[in-house]
């Protein structure tokens, strides 16, 4: 039950609603029980009246107005709680959304690495739901079957012990059989909750990559992936459903052995003149309103077990440390002309070979610096590093004169502008991507794509810079999403430009054009570029030369090309690609 104390404590900035809701619940449930003695009352004036015309049509009247009053007080307060209820419901999804969108993210990237997007909404969609399900029932169903428990075995006290003891002995029986019924269903709900995670991820996955999918034929292979994964996950609500449906029929079973006895000694008793008609009636109501609190208790220990259950992997989350808190204000003013030292800078990931090998090098202020080494070679993980995505296993990292570990993710990422090499666009407009983390107009905006050439596409488009793009940019070409990166970080202006394979996905002449705009944005800015093609790098400064984590070479593109070394051999094999492509069309 520790997750449920999770939910009570998480809930404190509500506990001032809850505590008005559960006063209506409390009044509103009290008021039912007045209704079966006002029909004892009743009943009881209209028998005097048939059997010994005594009756008092005046006190019948009074009684069945107050009668009226207390249901139609009883109708204005569920209204009332109602209209709250559904005020709570909204203020506890958002609260719960908030907090849990708040933790991810201050997350590190280390835990992005290892989690797929799909399960992570798919926790917190099913922990809001049965977190809010677990609160609707405490204020809705607990209270209220407590309050008619207690005044209904107490009322039966007065008029019939036996009658009272067995109404009670059905509580512990229900309880009993209930308790256990939902143990055995929780511990099956999170074999089916692993299962719905995995199954979620996967569809998110292939919805992402749906032209994959397509173009390798893999829609059989995937659509059989994940009706076996629901296949079991019906084997197991199979079991649940058998498990609850045996516990059901016991339940049932002893209540109708119970309310035979019951009807019994009622009927017996009343023949006998022992009981009254008017005690008759009232007792055989509380003992029908005793059956609500009976099933409910069924419901109450279901919602119990599945905020239980679907709560943990949401409280987990909750409970992992904040690395990155983005309200923090930033530490320190902007930095004009930066420059980023590595000393002796090691890293690895989570389970992983060390990455980074003691790496020092310095990126002088306004210098253009490519980093070149083949494919795993260490240049994205530096990347990272500037952009403080991830912390050094070792080593000192100064951006300026300042200390990395002295500053925070703000001091750092104010002075980055970045192009990756995927493109990651939202599924908004033009307008939206470009400005995004800026405040620019749109005459801004409209500039920043003419630098990086891609205004021309972008005026044709059917909204012009208002035309949604598509997720990830799904509407646009390759060529097109790379440009709007660029003009993204053409429009953020940063002293640190990184560029990730920025022109890679572009054509000749677009690449052309690009890097006429770019180097215009690259003036007075320290440029860090990572780069295969060659093509890309040949007027910059310097070179960083990595190779399995370690810097190799550093030094001007003339004069490594003329160095032995694995720049050198990586330039050769370039231009010996190009040669033959060159011989193959006669043209060299």
């Amino acid at each position: 039950m520790k997750n449920i104390t999770k939910i009570i404590k998480i809930s404190k900035p509500l506990h001032r609603l809850i505590f008005i809701l559960s006063v209506l619940v409390l009044i509103t449930s009290s008021l039912e029980l007045v209704s079966p003695i006002l029909s004892k009352l009743v009943v009881d004036e209209i028998v005097l009246k048939v059997q010994k015309n005594t009756g008092d049509v005046s006190w019948l009247m009074t009684l069945i107005v107050i009668a009226f009053i207390v249901s139609l007080l009883n109708t204005v307060l569920m209204s009332v709680s109602n209209r709250i209820g559904d005020h709570f419901s909204g203020l506890l999804r958002k609260f719960l959304t908030e907090k849990f969108y708040t933790k991810v993210l201050t997350l590190p990237q280390s835990y992005f690495d290892s989690e797929i997007s799909g399960k992570i909404v798919n926790q917190l969609n099913r922990g809001i739901m049965s977190i809010y399900g677990f609160m609707n029932t405490a204020t809705n169903f607990i209270l209220p079957m407590l309050i008619q428990s207690f005044f209904t075995i107490l009322v039966l006290a007065y008029y019939n012990l036996p009658i009272a003891f067995l109404t009670l002995i059905l509580f512990p029986i229900f309880m009993g059989l209930s308790f256990y019924s939902t143990v055995k269903w929780g511990r099956e709900e999170v074999k089916k909750n692993k299962l719905e995670d995995i199954s979620r991820g996967r569809i998110q996955e292939v919805i992402s990559n749906i032209k994959l999918v397509k173009s390798f034929l893999m829609e059989s292979k995937e659509y059989e992936l994940i009706s076996g994964l629901l296949t079991k996950i019906n084997r197991i609500y199979a079991k649940q459903s058998n498990t609850f449906h045996l516990f059901d029929f016991a339940r049932n079973t002893s209540l109708h052995l119970i309310l035979f006895g019951i009807n019994l000694i009622v009927f017996y008793n009343t023949f006998k003149g022992a009981l009254t008609i008017g005690e008759m009636v009232l007792i055989l109501q509380l003992v029908n309103q005793a059956r609500r609190p009976l099933f409910g208790m069924s419901f109450i220990l279901t919602q119990v077990q599945a905020a239980e259950s679907g709560s943990k992997e949401f409280f987990e989350i909750l409970q992992l440390p904040s690395k990155e808190i983005f309200k923090t204000k930033r530490s320190i003013d902007i930095i004009k002309y930066p420059s980023v030292v590595f000393n002796q800078v090691s890293f690895q990931y989570e389970k992983s070979q060390l990455v980074l090998n003691q790496a020092s090098f310095v990126m002088k202020t306004k210098e253009k610096v490519a980093l070149v080494g083949e494919s795993g070679a260490g240049k994205t993980t530096i990347v990272n590093l500037i952009l403080k995505f991830y912390k050094p296993s070792s080593g000192q990292i100064l951006i300026g004169d300042k200390d990395y570990q002295r500053l925070n993710h703000i001091d750092v990422r104010q002075l980055i502008s970045l192009v990756f090499q995927d493109s990651e666009l939202f599924s908004s407009t033009v307008l939206e991507n470009v400005c995004y983390g800026t405040t620019a107009n749109e005459t801004e905006v409209i500039k920043a794509l003419k630098l990086a050439n891609a205004y021309e596409f972008v005026k044709k488009l059917p909204q012009g810079i208002h035309s949604e793009v598509g997720e990830r940019g799904i509407r646009l070409s390759g060529g097109q999403k790379q440009r709007i990166q660029i003009a993204r970080a053409i429009l953020k202006n940063s002293p640190i430009l990184i560029l990730d394979e920025a022109t890679s996905s572009l054509d000749a002449k677009s690449e052309k054009e690009v890097q006429d705009a770019l180097e215009k944005l690259m003036e007075n800015k320290l440029v860090i570029i990572v780069a295969h093609r060659f093509s890309t790098i040949q007027n910059v400064d310097k070179i960083i030369v990595i190779e399995d984590g370690r810097i190799v070479d550093v030094g001007t593109p003339q004069g490594l090309s003329k160095k032995t070394g694995l720049y050198s051999s990586l330039l050769q094999f370039q231009m010996e690609g190009n040669k033959k492509l060159l011989e193959k069309f006669e043209i060299y």
